[in-house]
């Protein structure tokens, strides 16, 4: 079947070549009672635009920033490095990114970042942040602007944001308790670590993994949550306090970062190998303590499919077109010692 060309449309609408290209590009003027003969001849015809080659005709270029949070955290310096990686790869894309960090507990630090933006150069931003109200009113801010914001890794719901790109958090937090409840027989304490209940994804996490063990694993105990905020060396004593003053502890759920801190907690008190431990995100650290069996689970999502769906949504925002959701949705990954990728 022989596709309708824009040559295909004036001629069934009896407009010039130049009228067509004025409306399929939404420029001013050309009348309204034209506007309306053109788009009826491409509904009568079919006609589905190659956006791709017309961004190519026209030399579209896109701008993108991605705002990260700063720190030790393994997880976002993986995603800091897919998003150069896939920047260095994009560049023939006609796609140029720019990578910030922020302190991710200091909504006011997230908020100055943002208002320093050149809003009249950027297409679009994603950001991987906790939602606040300083936060949500940035993002209002941002899409008065007329930018495609894309919450990356962690989700802003409440924020006038685009898109998310990510795990259901929900949906990990109740994996990880199914696992944990199955790994564990008898009674006993479950501690849960996080670096801070700001985060949404913790959040939710903690709700779906509450659910499970309250609904499943009742002779299990769940603990409240213990949290960091961005310091390293305070996880690493809370937990390791904590592993000397519960012997009843039997599991150890980290729903974010700091896991290398967990980790040197754990091997400080001599109970690595001793509870049931399982983290997010496969990171060197956490692929390590997989190999030593010091934690016996994994919860991760693939980082190069969380920036390619990035770029992906924001191309697609900035062009009006539609978003492959299916494409998009970023599957939970169960990784095991014996399941864990390139293992010796």
């Amino acid at each position: 079947m022989i596709r309708p060309t824009v040559h295909d449309i004036a001629r069934e609408a009896g407009v010039s070549l130049a009228t067509v290209d004025r409306v399929l590009n939404a420029r001013a003027g050309v009348r309204p009672q034209t506007v309306a003969r053109v788009n009826d001849a491409i509904s009568r015809l079919g006609y589905v635009r190659d956006t791709s080659a017309a961004n190519l005709a026209r030399q579209r270029r896109y701008t993108f920033v991605a705002v990260l949070p700063e720190g030790p955290g393994q997880f976002a310096a993986a995603i800091r490095a897919a998003l150069l990686e896939a920047h260095g790869s994009q560049i023939v894309d006609r796609t140029a990114l720019k990578v910030l960090t922020v302190p991710a507990q200091d909504p006011h630090a997230i908020v100055r970042c943002l208002q320093a933006l050149d809003l009249t150069a950027i297409d679009g931003i994603a950001l991987m942040v906790p939602e606040t109200p300083q936060v949500r009113d940035a993002v209002a801010r941002l899409k008065r602007a007329g930018l495609a914001v894309v919450a990356l890794a962690t989700d802003l719901p409440n924020s006038a944001r685009d898109f998310y790109v990510g795990i259901n958090s929900v949906a990990a937090g109740r994996t990880a308790a199914q696992l944990m409840g199955r790994f564990i027989a008898g009674p006993g304490e479950i501690l849960v670590v996080t670096n801070s209940l700001r985060s949404r994804d913790s959040q939710e996490r903690r709700l779906g993994f509450d659910d499970v063990m309250r609904d499943r694993f009742p002779h299990l105990t769940v603990l409240p949550t213990v949290e960091s905020f961005d310091d390293p060396a305070r996880m690493e004593e809370l937990v390791f306090g904590l592993l000397l003053r519960k012997p009843r502890l039997v599991g150890l759920y980290s729903t974010g970062s700091g896991n290398l801190s967990v980790l040197r907690a754990l091997r400080r008190s001599a109970r690595a190998g001793a509870l049931r431990v399982i983290m997010h995100e496969l990171t060197p650290p956490t692929r390590a303590a997989l190999l030593a069996d010091e934690i016996d689970a994994v919860i991760a999502q693939n980082v190069g499919h969380l920036v390619r769906s990035t770029i992906r949504v924001l191309r697609s925002l900035c062009d009006g077109q539609p978003i492959i959701v299916q494409q998009e949705r970023v599957r939970i990954e169960i990784v095991l010692r014996e399941n864990l990728p390139d293992a010796p």
